[in-house]
C-alpha cells in the first residue's frame, strides 16, 4: 500500500470511507493481549499510545492512575478521545492530533510506547519516520510493544489493505532504531465486517472470541530503547 493509499482515517471515524459509524478495529476497549501486558504489570508511566484512535487503552491506563498521551492523526479521533477523558474526570490523559511518522516536542519523555495495530495502517515508507519519532520521544530504557496484523490476515485480492509483515520483516524495521526482545505470534480482535455481495473473494476463516469478533492473525513485538 503505497502513500496515496492510505485509507482515509478520519473518515473512518466519520463513519465514511466504507465503514459503519464504528470502525471494526473500535472494539470498546484495550486489545486483549495488550490489556493482558497492562495486567502484568508491563507498562510505565508516561506512556505515549501512537496512533490511539479513540484511546480505549489510554483511558484504561488514566484510569488505574497512568499518565498517558495519545497521538493520532485523525481529529475526530481524538475529540472522541478528549471528550471521553473529560465525561470520565481522567485528568492524566491527554490527546493531540499529530503526523506519528514526524512529531516532535516530547523529547525523552516515555517510559512506554504502545503501538496498538498503528503500524500496518502506515505506508511502508513512512515506518522509518515513525520508529525514529517515537525513539526520540522515549527515555532511555524506555519499552515498546508493536501489536501488528501478521501476513495472511486478509486476501492478498483486496487492494488496499493493512500493510501486514512477516517476522523478519517486523523485526528488521524495528531493530533499526530499538533493541528488538521478542516477537510473538498474537491476535487483533475486530468486529465483523460485511463484504460487498459482488466482492470477488472472501475473508479467511479465521477463530472468533467469545465475543463473536474476529481473531486476525497478528504479532505482538517487544522492544527496549538502549
Amino acid at each position: 500500500m503505497t502513500s496515496d493509499q492510505v485509507l482515509d482515517w478520519d473518515g473512518a471515524y466519520r463513519g465514511e470511507a466504507g465503514f459503519e459509524a464504528t470502525p471494526p478495529w473500535n472494539i470498546g476497549e484495550p486489545q486483549p493481549e495488550l490489556a493482558a501486558l497492562h495486567r502484568a504489570g508491563k507498562f510505565e508511566s508516561d506512556v505515549l499510545d501512537a496512533g490511539c484512535g479513540h484511546a480505549e487503552l489510554s483511558l484504561t491506563l488514566a484510569s488505574d492512575g497512568y499518565t498517558v498521551v495519545g497521538l493520532d492523526l485523525s481529529p475526530t479521533a481524538i475529540a472522541a478521545a478528549n471528550s471521553a477523558a473529560q465525561v470520565r474526570g481522567l485528568s492524566t490523559a491527554s490527546f493531540a492530533q499529530a503526523d506519528i511518522t514526524s512529531f516532535t516536542g516530547y523529547d525523552s519523555r516515555f517510559n512506554t510506547v504502545v503501538d496498538s495495530t498503528l503500524f500496518h495502517s502506515l505506508p511502508v515508507e513512512g515506518r522509518d519516520g515513525y520508529l525514529q519519532s517515537i525513539h526520540r520521544a522515549s527515555a532511555p530504557g524506555a519499552h515498546l510493544y508493536v501489536l501488528v496484523f501478521a501476513k495472511g490476515a486478509f486476501p492478498a485480492e483486496v487492494e488496499t489493505k493493512p500493510n501486514e509483515v512477516s517476522e523478519d520483516e517486523l523485526r528488521d524495521a524495528v531493530s533499526k532504531y530499538w533493541v528488538v526482545d521478542e516477537i510473538r505470534p498474537a491476535f487483533i480482535h475486530a468486529n465483523g465486517m460485511a463484504l460487498p455481495t459482488d466482492a470477488p473473494f472472501e475473508l479467511p476463516p479465521h477463530d472468533r472470541d467469545e465475543k463473536g469478533r474476529i481473531k486476525f492473525p497478528a504479532f505482538l513485538l517487544t522492544a527496549h530503547k538502549a
